[in-house]
Order: structure tokens, then C-alpha cells, then sequence
């Protein structure tokens, strides 16, 4: 039922006012108010303003990374070890700085262990052997440490580090099995040996009874560090397996394939501009004979 009208409009007989109901207002209202909800941006947390309190005991959040995303760190009264991403090349500097500032903040109880992960590796080059240390984990280091507010902000600020590692902003630690078996790894006594030929590389046999030998690697077996090569004696390929350390790579030989393999694209390309000529004169000439064909007639 309408409550109130239009004003009538007396100059106009036929007009008729259009009838206005409060509940169909109300309506209307509701509608106005849930669209502009809808648009309404959620408040976003200022970076002044603490981060919400995490609800699992003994995490602590005690700041936001560069995405706005909160890092949580559990805090343990018992040491554990956690990977450090730093920039590669720089872990012994890293390692050096941290302990130094560990000594000037006296957080020993807190970190104790810093060490940055090697292994010793017999390199051939030239027929020259010599012991190298390899980084096991380029751009990163091990730090025993009880994860603390204070230890995390030491290790965290320290120049040269770039963060944890762990599952999103969380420093995760490492496994007892992963500790032993990076530790095994670093106390193994026999050296590993580096090499820098491939299946199907060219080499020279600089040990052994075929000394001065070359022939092509067919098979590297990494466990027992030998390799197998196909040596030519009297114009048959024969297979003799070796040590690493009694071959080395024939730089000569893959030279001369690589310039065999230029020469050989080089033969490729002159016989297709000579194909092109070809092609191209016999086009001509039976453009040539049309040609004359079409003056006859």
C-alpha cells in the first residue's frame, strides 16, 4: 500500500505520480551498502605495526621479509644446524665474520659451530696431478646454533649473508641423517677425483702399460673411478679399462676434430653455392631458349 505520492502536477491533467513504498527503499539501501563492501579494500597491516602472535608454543615472529611475510623462528634450548645462503665465493670470509662478531656480541652459548663444507679432489691437467679443495655447496654454510631472537639477528645481519634456508621465512634445521652424511662426505679419505673428459672425448693414455696410447672413452664408471677407452691395435678397436688418474684428455686430437668438423661445414656450404650456380644457369638458359622460341614465331 503506498504511503505518500508526488506532488501533482495540476497543469498536466493526465499525469499520474508514481507510487514510492519505505520497504522497497529499504531494499535498495541494503544493495547499496553490500556493493560498496564489496569494493572496499581490506586494511592492510602497516610495517610499524607488530606481527600478529603465533599461537604454537615457542615461535616467535620477530619480523616481516621484503614480501610483507612474517619470519617465524622456533626458539630451542638445545643446539641444531642450519644451512646459511651467502653469496658464493665468499663463505670462508663469512664463516671468519661470524665468528668474530659471535666473540664481540658473547653469544657462545648461543652458536658454536660455523663450517663450510669441502672435500678433497685430485685434479689431472697436462698430466700433472694436484689436490684441490672443492666447496661441496657453493654459496652456502652450516652453523650449529641454539635459534634464539638474539642468535638469528646476529647470524641473519652478518655481511655477506643473504638468509636462512627453510620453508618460506621459516629457518628450517637439518636432519640428523643430513648432518652425518655431509659430515661423511667431508671425512672421506680417499679423494675424489675430478675429470674433464666425456663419453666419446678423445684421450691419451699417460700410465701403465699402454702408455702414450690414445683412444675414444666409451664408459665412465664414477663409483670405481675407472674408465673405459677404445684403443686401435693393428686397425681393430680393442676396450681397456683404466684408473682416471692414467688417462687424460687429448686436447690435440679435439682439436684436429674440430677443425675437421669446420672444414667439413665449410665443404657443405661451397657445394651448395655450387648447386645455386648450377641451378641458377639453367634457369637462364631455358629463359633464354623461351625467349628465342617466342621471337621465331
Amino acid at each position: 500500500m503506498p504511503l505518500r505520492r508526488a506532488r501533482p502536477r495540476y497543469d498536466d491533467p493526465e499525469y499520474e505520480p508514481t507510487p514510492v513504498y519505505l520497504d522497497e527503499l529499504e531494499e535498495e539501501r541494503k544493495k547499496a551498502s553490500k556493493k560498496s563492501a564489496r569494493k572496499r579494500p581490506a586494511a592492510r597491516r602497516k610495517k610499524d605495526e607488530p606481527a600478529d602472535e603465533v599461537e604454537a608454543p615457542n615461535h616467535v615472529v620477530i619480523g616481516t621479509n621484503a614480501e610483507g611475510e612474517r619470519i617465524v623462528i622456533h626458539e630451542d634450548d638445545e643446539p641444531q644446524w642450519y644451512v646459511v645462503h651467502c653469496y658464493s665465493g665468499y663463505e670462508n670470509k663469512v664463516r671468519q665474520i661470524i665468528e668474530q662478531r659471535r666473540e664481540t656480541l658473547g653469544l657462545q652459548d648461543k652458536i658454536f659451530d660455523i663450517i663450510v663444507p669441502t672435500q678433497e679432489e685430485i685434479e689431472v691437467r697436462e698430466g700433472k696431478r694436484r689436490t684441490v679443495e672443492r666447496r661441496v655447496f657453493p654459496g652456502y654454510i652450516l652453523v650449529e646454533m641454539k635459534m634464539s631472537k638474539e642468535s638469528w639477528s646476529m647470524v641473519r645481519n652478518t655481511p655477506g649473508v643473504t638468509g636462512f634456508v627453510g620453508t618460506g621465512s621459516h629457518p628450517t634445521p637439518l636432519r640428523p641423517d643430513e648432518v652425518a652424511q655431509i659430515v661423511r662426505r667431508m671425512e672421506s679419505d680417499a679423494p675424489r677425483v675430478r675429470i674433464d673428459f666425456r663419453v666419446g672425448d678423445h684421450v691419451r693414455i699417460i700410465d701403465g702399460p699402454f702408455y702414450d696410447f690414445s683412444g675414444t672413452v666409451d664408459h665412465i664408471d664414477l663409483d670405481r673411478n675407472k674408465v673405459r677407452v677404445m684403443v686401435s691395435f693393428f686397425g681393430r678397436e680393442t676396450p681397456v679399462e683404466l684408473d682416471f688418474l692414467q688417462v687424460e684428455k687429448d686436447y690435440q686430437a679435439e682439436r684436429r676434430k674440430e677443425e675437421e668438423k669446420e672444414r667439413e661445414k665449410e665443404r657443405e656450404r661451397q657445394e651448395k653455392e655450387r648447386q645455386a650456380e648450377r641451378a641458377g644457369k639453367s634457369q637462364r638458359a631455358e629463359r633464354s631458349t623461351k625467349d628465342r622460341s617466342a621471337i621465331r614465331s
